[in-house]
């Protein structure tokens, strides 16, 4: 029983500890952006786990690790960030992989990129044909951009000579499950008797009835019912 306990109370801690470096850490290291943060965030996770499983690492040893390990990954971020030189050596730079249309094979080897895998990021750039790209350029995180040659751009609303409203509102919840989300309707400035007067043209009197209500760009409100 004593076991178990030490294995809860080292789990609680390892976890706590974790959080609130990858707080402290910001959201570039939640999001993976880069190479660097990627290794950092598994660094971090076994120096955890290890903290938690192994009972010959004391915990002010496994504390100790951690901080010192968000420390450094804080210092070169801000190196970093103050010289663009640092910021290319840790975090690379991108590269054209396709330029007016034609593959860079030499850029494709350094970045160890075969054909399928530049196929498949087009792809998922809802590019099916290479025959349509002008440019690619893969960013320092593996992802690819895409700027499409001329003819296969898609036509914007400007290009079809149709007056344009500008939106009013960002769409956003309003309503979910029955209960509404009142930090969307203040930085709306909307208030719920509006929202109630909205919902009465659409026969809801009650909020609770509402399973899901969505402000839209025009100041419409979307709303539908809970099933019975």
């Amino acid at each position: 029983m004593e076991t178990i306990l030490i294995t809860i109370l080292r789990t609680l801690l390892g976890f706590a500890v974790l959080f609130l470096l990858t707080r402290v850490l910001g959201k570039k290291q939640l999001s993976q952006m880069t190479f660097f943060t990627y290794i950092t965030g598994i660094a971090l996770g076994n120096i955890a786990g290890d903290m938690v499983v192994h009972r010959d690492i004391k915990l002010i040893d496994g504390v100790t690790g951690l901080a010192l390990w968000a420390f450094l990954t804080l210092t070169i971020e801000y190196i970093a960030l103050k010289s663009p030189k640092a910021r290319i050596l840790l975090d690379g730079e991108p590269t054209i992989i396709i330029k007016q249309g034609k593959i860079n094979e030499k850029a494709m080897k350094s970045n160890k990129l075969n054909m399928d895998d530049l196929t498949m990021l087009l792809r998922i750039k809802n590019v099916f044909s290479i025959k349509e790209v002008d440019y690619a350029i893969l960013e320092p995180n593996g992802q690819i951009s895409v700027l499409k040659k001329v003819e296969y751009e898609n036509v914007i609303n400007k290009d079809t000579g149709i007056p344009l409203t500008p939106r009013k509102y960002l769409p956003s919840e309003l309503v979910v499950d029955g209960r509404i989300v009142k930090k969307n309707l203040i930085e709306l400035s909307l208030s719920e008797d509006w929202l109630a007067n909205e919902l009465k043209k659409k026969g809801i009197s009650r909020f609770e009835e509402v399973f899901y209500a969505e402000l839209q760009s025009d100041g419409t409100v979307v709303a539908e019912k809970r099933s019975k």
